[in-house]
Parts: structure tokens; C-alpha cells; sequence
């Protein structure tokens, strides 16, 4: 090991000009991973250190559809120093005839009890909600001040009470936990609504109670004791050590995904690795030869490679990380700017370690190749210029088999979710695989290419031939590198135009233009007759609607039997019929008579029931407004819930939720140009109705996906840039090559136009099977992603398919041709005269 070590300390003493595109592509994968560990780590703990603030408290119980009862208050006072009631719903902001959805916020004298609530003009919360001229005041979003033309002093209408606007909403501490919101958000003293005819028996709105607890309170313990006291009621407990689970669970998954997607850009550095490391081990045949005449043995030749690779892996593992830790810290008051949650910038050692993991494991994994077939060559094959054939000896198969399963399990630990990360695991060694029989492929093709009739008499073009099908060309490596890069670029573009054309599509066939809210059973028979009288009305549904909370499943809790399904995640629309509704069609069982009057029966969604795991003839409870209702199913129904129809999991006979107060909800199908008219006559009898605009809401989904969608591109990007310098590495071991070639060319009279474009099309040709080969991987992830995770139909987009071909193109000649200059130059006798 010491003499290994002496010689591999002398040879680097010769410095790193074989391995600048080792470490390039080193650095570039690990800054990568690093950046996306460094900001997803400074969001967690922003999240983590402001969780009070951001929840609003220390802790919080919530209740959807009422206020918490007398007994609930009592035991929040008990552990609490201090509690405030926030009350959260939908309404439609009024002014003249504009009217606008918001998310409204009722609150207390107590709000906020942590953090600030900051407006413009910069006065108190208590000041610009105090009434004036008996006017009670509120403020507001600057979004939704701006579209309804306010100012502040102006008066504007919820429901039936007017209010009037005393500032400028610009910042609420706890708007993180709001989750997602389909309007800007209002804020007015709780009091101030009563007279709004908003907050009826049955209206859709959650009460918040946020707490302050004594210093050293067991917040665990209490959500254990809130839990069982309450749970079945509807409650659900959050506090500060996750203030925003939803968020918390969204930054994770999203930055697990980007991370993974560096590893495809890691992966596209290793081919690049590899490339570096056989070609300086080609370059290092006499210096081997050497050794092995002077009685080295073949592992002391491999420990010495590999001492100076683990060397150079150190220097490129850091310089990635260094470069990782910059980019973010220079980039963090743009990103603090754009984000509506605190993010917490520092130096966070897990993810820098995550990050050097993963470098230096793919560093060896595509290193160790090359090393291990150089071990037993002999001296005299080295001697004629020849290299190591054959595979390495199986110890090394073994090692690469366990370096290559140490990279996948690091990926299943450190993105916690084992699907995501063995499926992209699968797709990236799927991928590579793909891109080596392309390569191999193009070589066979390109070599029968040059031997065909069809290219004579076309010089330039059978010389590219002849010179992607040798046995030295790059196609192998151009292939790899730049295919791998730009298939996740085309599955990105894939996905992200199926979903925008999927919207588009959709929207006028299937969506309704109004989802209206909060209709009182003595308003519906009106408000039907507005809506079905209107002959630019094609369709309208209506249903009577509860919330309620599955709490349990054949008397276990529902959660130990589902898991954590959606359905038994929070609260669920249950509606009753006597009859099945129209268009429901059901799948199993039999439907209650319309007479039935005997103990609750239930009728559940087939596909939910299914995930779950329930059969006819299962017991479950629900609680609805507190009280438990225990029905058996027996039917199971079709319910398709990417219409934005209507669509309910729960359907329950009617006298099972007799005397229940509730509200109807209706869908409302209308052409465009009526939806003005309709609006504005149901919300001007009815002020109390709140009307979600479909189209709206389904592009706040859309802004939410193309953001998903830009921060992936910008990661497939890294991964094309990691790609480029591979190309630009391959082109330049390629020169010596090349300035031979073009030599022995001009030797045999062909002119510099004629080489110049043999090269220009070698390198067009490659970039575009690369193309090629990345529109056929793209295609195949887009079409999986958009069946089997978004379950839509799937249509190839050509446009960005050929920008992958183009890109492709382009990508090759200017790698090609940066590195044609010298070969063009060089005079032919010199560089013949020079060859042995």
C-alpha cells in the first residue's frame, strides 16, 4: 500500500489535465443534489422554528361545521393560557355588480396571539377592523382590493352585511397553515357576521381555536388526551412541532423527487467519469507497461488508479458541495421573497452528506469498471498499444453489484419514499441500458451505412459513417450522456403538455361553469327555478349535503383499518336520497326502498371501497356534527370524480340524518356567456350562496402543477448541462483522433469543406439518435405518469419532441465542432512524420 500510494502521489504531482471532465461532472451532480438538500432543509426549518407562528399557537383544535361545545371550551381553557376562535369559510365579496370570491377569516379580540398581522396603511388589526359610522371594518388582499376596484374607506358587502375596507391585507402570520385556497383572503372581527346570514345551521365553515400553553407543556401528551376525548367528534389536533403537515409532507416529496431527478444527473456524470477514467488509464499504457517490466503485480497497478481516483473523488465531492452550499445562499433572498413561509438559510450537514454519499458511491460504481480491466494486461499487449479486454475479475463484478445496491438503497433511505425512488432507480438503470443498445445499434448501422451503394459519391457523409461505426468513436458515450439528459427533459415536456392540453380539452365537455355552495333547503326550490329556467343552461345537479367524519369500520377505528386513505383523512361531503340519483349507476348490492324508514344504511363509492378494503354488509360510523350514526353498507356505486361534477363517497338513506341541519350544494352547466347574468341574479337574491367559478379553480391546480413542472425542468436542465460537459470531454479526447484522421484525409486529397462536414454530420448524426432515442424514453414516461398516476388519456406532443431532436443537434455540433479547429489546422506531414 505504501509504495502504491508513493506512485500514485507522484503521478498527480503531474496535475489534473485528464481528469477536468471527472471532475466536472463530479461537482456539477453532487452541487446539484446539494442545492436542492440545502433549500429543502432551510424550508423544514423555517417551518420547524416558526411553527407556533405560523400555526397561530402553540397548539390548535379544529372542528369543521360548528363551534366547539361548552364541555370542548371548558377543557381548552383548562391547559391553555390564552385561546382565540378563528372561523374560516368561503363567501363572494360584493361591490355594485362586481363580485368576487374570498377565503374569509372571522376572528377574535385575541387574534393574533402569536406573531403580527401586517397592513397597509401600517395601523393595528383592532383599528382597522373597529367599526366605523356603524359600518364594521375589514381588511383585505391587495388581489382581491385591486379586482374589485377598492380603496381603503370604501364599503363593500358579505352576504348581507356591509362592511367597510379600513386596510391593506399584506401579511397574516399564519397564512401557511390556510392550505389551499380558492380566493384571497378577508379577514373581519366574528361578531361582525352575525347579521350576514353566512354562518346559517349547516353552512360550510371550520372553526380554528388556537392555544398558548404553558412553558413545558407536553404536546404530545395533550394530542394523545385531545384525541381520545375527542376525536371521534370531529376534532383534529395540530401544533407547533408540525405546524403544517400538508406543506411539511409537500417540500419533502417535492424535494425527494428533485433529488432523485439529480440522480439522473449524476448517472449522466458517471458515463462521463468513466469515459475520463479509461481515457487516462489509455494515456498511462507506458507508464503501466513500465511498472508491470519492473515486477508491479496487477492489484498493486489497480490500488494505485484507484488511490488517485478516491483522490481526485475527494476534491470533486468537495468542490460540488462547496459550489451546493453557494448557489443557495446567493440565491436566498430571491427564494425567501417568493415563498409565502418562513425559510430558515444556513449550512445543514444532512443534506451535504446525503449529497457526498451519492457522489462518491457513483464515482466508484462507474470508475471501477475501467480500473479492474486494466489489472490483467500484460506488459507486452501494453507495449503494442493494446488495452484491456475482457471482464474484470469477479470480486469486481461482485463490488460493482454492491456499489450499485448501496446507491439504490441510499436513494429508498434518503428520500423516504421506497416507490418513487426504486421506480426511478429502475428508469434511470432502464434508461442507460435503452442508450447502450441505441449506441450499439447506431455503431452496427452506421458501419453497414458506410459499406451501402446509396452513399457514393457522397464523401463527407460515408466518412461520418464509417467513423461513428469505428471501434474509437465517442458514440457510446454521446449517446449516454446527452440521451439520458434530454429523456427527462421530454418526459418533463410530455407530461406537462398532456396536462395542459388535458384541461383544455376537458374543461368545456366535462366541467361545470359553477359549483354553488351554502344553499338553504328553504332557497333551493328558487334557485332551481333561476337556473333550470334558463335556456343557456344545459345541465343542473343538486344534492342535499352534510359533512361528516368516518370514525370508525366494523368497530375498529377507521384509521387502523384505511390507513391514511384520503377518505378517512378529515371530514367528507355524506348526502341522502331516497331514490339513486340520476346517472348513478350501482355496481353491487341493492339500493334502500324510497319508503325505508329502518336503521341507517349506507351506500359507498365502488373504487374508494375497494382501496380500503370493504365489502357489502360492513358497519361503519360516522360522525356528523358530533353525533354518531352507525350504518351498514349496502350498496357500492360508480363515482367519477375527475369531472368536478358532483360526487359523494357517503350517500345515506333519508332518515338516517332526519333532522339534521344541512345546506345543498348544486353544479350549474352553462355556456360562457351566460354565467355573468347567472351569477348575478342568484347572488343578488341570495347573498348568502357562495358561487366557485370552476375554470378558476381548476387554474390555481394548473399554476400549481406548471410550478411543479418549471422546478423539474430546471432539474432536468442540471442534468443536460452534466450531459454537455461529458460531450464537450468526449469531443476533446477525440482530437489526437481526429487530427490523424484529418491528416491521412488531406493526404488522399480531400479538402477542409469536405472533412469539416464529415465532422458537422458525425456529430449531427449522433445528437440526433440521441434525440431519438430521448422522444421514445420521454414518450413511454409521459404515457405512464398520465395513466397510471394522473389517469388520463395520453397524446404524444410533437412540438416538443422535435425541440428534443433540434436540441439534441445543436447540442453534438457545438461540442464537435469547438474541438475541429486543430485537426482542420494541422499540417499532414508534421503529424504523420510524428507517428511511430
Amino acid at each position: 500500500m505504501s509504495v502504491a500510494w508513493r506512485i500514485a502521489r507522484r503521478e498527480l504531482r503531474g496535475g489534473v489535465k485528464g481528469f477536468r471532465v471527472f471532475l466536472a461532472c463530479l461537482a456539477l451532480g453532487v452541487a446539484a443534489i446539494a442545492a436542492v438538500g440545502m433549500v429543502r432543509a432551510a424550508i423544514e426549518a423555517g417551518l420547524e422554528d416558526q411553527g407556533a407562528v405560523l400555526l397561530g399557537g402553540d397548539a390548535q383544535m379544529e372542528f369543521t361545521y360548528r363551534y366547539a361545545t361548552d364541555e370542548e371550551r371548558a377543557y381548552m381553557a383548562g391547559i391553555a393560557t390564552a385561546v382565540s376562535e378563528v372561523v374560516d369559510f368561503r363567501s363572494m365579496a360584493t361591490v355594485g355588480e362586481d363580485r368576487a370570491l374570498t377565503q374569509v377569516k372571522g376572528v377574535d379580540d385575541a387574534y393574533p396571539l402569536v406573531g403580527e398581522v401586517v397592513l397597509e396603511p401600517e395601523v393595528p388589526l383592532a383599528e382597522a377592523l373597529a367599526g366605523v359610522e356603524g359600518l364594521p371594518g375589514a381588511v383585505m388582499d391587495r388581489v382581491l382590493v385591486d379586482r374589485l376596484g377598492l380603496a381603503v374607506g370604501d364599503r363593500f358587502t358579505l352576504g348581507v352585511q356591509a362592511f367597510r375596507l379600513g386596510a391593506v391585507l399584506v401579511r397574516e402570520p399564519d397564512s401557511a397553515t390556510g392550505g389551499f385556497a380558492l380566493g384571497p383572503r378577508t379577514i373581519v372581527l366574528t361578531p361582525a357576521l352575525a347579521a350576514s346570514g353566512l354562518l346559517e345551521p349547516g353552512t360550510l365553515f371550520e372553526t380554528e381555536y388556537r392555544m398558548t400553553l404553558p412553558a413545558g407543556s407536553d404536546l404530545a401528551a395533550l394530542e394523545a388526551q385531545a384525541e381520545t376525548q375527542w376525536r371521534d367528534a370531529g376534532m383534529r389536533w395540530s401544533d407547533s412541532r408540525r405546524a403544517t403537515p400538508g406543506l411539511e409532507r409537500f417540500v419533502e416529496r417535492i424535494g425527494s423527487f428533485l433529488v432523485l431527478v439529480g440522480l439522473a444527473g449524476l448517472a449522466v456524470g458517471g458515463v462521463g467519469i468513466s469515459a475520463a477514467v479509461r481515457a487516462y488509464l489509455e494515456g498511462k499504457i507506458a507508464t503501466i507497461a513500465t511498472l508491470k517490466t519492473l515486477g508491479a503485480e496487477g492489484r498493486t497497478i489497480f490500488t494505485v488508479y484507484l488511490m488517485q481516483i478516491a483522490v481526485l473523488t475527494a476534491i470533486g465531492v468537495l468542490a460540488g458541495l462547496v459550489l451546493g452550499v453557494a448557489l443557495p445562499l446567493a440565491a436566498a433572498p430571491f427564494i425567501e421573497a417568493s415563498l409565502p413561509f418562513p425559510v430558515a438559510f444556513a449550512i445543514y450537514p444532512a443534506p451535504l452528506g446525503e449529497a457526498a454519499f451519492y457522489g462518491i458511491v457513483t464515482a466508484f460504481l462507474f470508475t471501477l469498471w475501467p480500473l479492474a480491466r486494466s489489472e490483467g494486461v500484460r506488459a507486452a499487449s501494453l507495449y503494442r498499444g493494446g488495452g484491456g479486454e475482457g471482464l474484470p475479475r469477479w470480486p469486481y463484478l461482485l463490488a460493482l453489484v454492491a456499489l450499485a445496491l448501496l446507491l439504490i438503497g441510499g436513494a429508498v433511505l434518503f428520500s423516504g419514499t421506497v416507490t418513487l425512488a426504486l421506480g426511478s432507480a429502475g428508469g434511470i438503470v432502464g434508461a442507460l441500458f435503452v442508450l447502450l443498445l441505441a449506441a450499439w445499434g447506431v455503431r452496427r448501422g452506421a458501419r453497414a451505412g458506410a459499406r451501402g451503394l446509396w452513399v457514393r459519391g457522397r464523401t463527407a457523409l460515408r466518412l461520418a459513417l464509417s467513423a461513428i461505426g469505428g471501434p474509437r468513436e465517442e458514440a457510446g458515450s454521446v449517446i449516454l450522456s446527452l440521451g439520458l439528459g434530454l429523456s427527462v427533459l421530454a418526459a418533463v415536456g410530455q407530461i406537462d403538455a398532456n396536462l395542459r392540453s388535458a384541461i383544455d380539452r376537458d374543461l368545456p365537455k366535462l366541467a361545470p361553469s359553477y359549483f354553488f355552495v351554502d344553499i338553504q333547503q328553504d332557497q333551493i326550490g328558487g334557485f332551481l327555478d333561476r337556473v333550470e329556467g334558463d335556456p343557456a343552461v344545459s345541465k343542473v345537479e343538486s344534492a342535499p349535503m352534510l359533512r361528516g367524519v368516518l370514525t370508525q369500520i366494523n368497530g375498529r377505528p377507521a384509521r387502523e383499518v384505511a390507513g391514511e386513505h384520503w377518505v378517512v383523512r378529515g371530514d367528507r361531503g355524506v348526502t341522502y336520497s331516497a331514490a339513486p340519483p340520476e346517472n348513478t349507476r350501482v355496481v353491487a348490492g341493492e339500493w334502500w326502498p324510497e319508503d325505508y324508514s329502518g336503521p341507517a344504511q349506507i351506500s359507498f363509492a365502488a373504487e374508494e371501497a375497494e382501496e380500503i378494503g370493504l365489502k357489502l354488509g360492513d358497519r361503519l360510523v360516522v360522525n356528523i356534527l358530533g353525533r354518531d350514526i352507525e350504518a351498514e353498507i349496502t350498496s357500492f356505486r360508480e363515482v367519477d370524480f375527475s369531472t368536478a361534477g358532483m360526487g359523494f363517497v357517503m350517500a345515506m338513506n333519508p332518515a338516517a340524518v332526519a333532522g339534521a341541519p344541512h345546506t345543498w350544494i348544486s353544479t350549474v352547466y352553462a355556456t360562457p356567456e351566460s354565467e355573468a347574468a347567472i351569477l348575478r341574479d342568484t347572488a343578488g337574491a341570495y347573498p348568502n350562496i357562495t358561487a366557485i367559478r370552476v375554470r378558476d379553480a381548476i387554474d390555481r391546480v394548473t399554476e400549481a402543477l406548471s410550478a411543479i413542472a418549471t422546478a423539474t425542468a430546471w432539474a432536468a436542465a442540471a442534468t443536460l448541462v452534466t450531459g454537455f460537459v461529458v460531450l464537450i470531454g468526449a469531443a476533446a479526447a477525440g482530437e489526437r483522433a481526429r487530427v490523424y484522421e484529418a491528416a491521412v484525409l488531406k493526404t488522399l486529397g480531400a479538402t477542409r469543406g469536405t472533412i469539416l462536414l464529415s465532422f458537422a454530420l458525425r456529430s449531427a448524426l449522433l445528437g440526433a439518435a440521441a434525440g431519438g432515442v430521448a422522444i421514445v424514453a420521454g414518450g413511454i414516461a409521459g404515457w405512464a405518469v398520465m395513466t397510471f398516476v394522473m389517469d388520463t388519456a395520453y397524446a404524444f406532443e410533437p412540438w416538443s419532441a422535435l425541440a428534443i431532436v433540434l436540441g439534441g443537434v445543436a447540442a453534438t455540433l457545438l461540442a464537435g465542432l469547438a474541438f475541429a479547429l486543430r485537426p482542420l489546422a494541422a499540417r499532414p506531414a508534421q503529424v504523420l512524420r510524428s507517428q511511430e
